[in-house]
């Protein structure tokens, strides 16, 4: 599946409805408009839905594939790569760029605990090490 735009869209930006449908499309792994009209949790038109899954794929965030006359979507981007492009439009708002500064707050905050940003600091050190085994 070829995407048609870049991955620069602001995920901050995205409204409630396109991140409903871009939800129900990364928990699928594979969506068509019928199946996320049905799973959402309010009634819309088919058209509604359709157009919504279009401007997600204009975004880039979704792709598509075409099964007997069907689209069929798929998530152009993992929901983690999404959410590094929110976080880092926190960090450059709140932060000065600091992810320290963010990391830091989010301590002070209790979004993070000292023992989580302790395992982290593990997991990235440990993969560290297993790039450098590469080489």
């Amino acid at each position: 599946m070829a995407r048609n735009t870049s991955s620069g869209h602001d995920p901050a930006e995205l409204g409630d409805l396109e991140r409903g449908i871009l939800s129900i499309v990364w928990r699928r792994g594979e969506a068509t408009a019928d199946q996320v009209r049905e799973e959402l949790e309010r009634p819309l038109k088919d058209s509604t839905i359709r157009t919504v899954l279009r401007r997600l794929e204009e975004k880039g965030y979704l792709a598509h594939a075409v099964d007997s006359r069907t689209f069929v979507y798929r998530p152009a981007e993992s929901p983690q790569k999404v959410a590094g492009r929110a976080v880092q439009r926190i960090v450059d708002w709140f932060c000065a760029g600091s992810v320290e500064d963010l990391l830091v707050g989010m301590v002070d905050s209790k979004v993070v605990s000292r023992a989580e940003l302790e395992r982290l600091a593990r997991r990235i050190a440990a993969a560290k090490k297993q790039e450098g085994g590469k080489a």
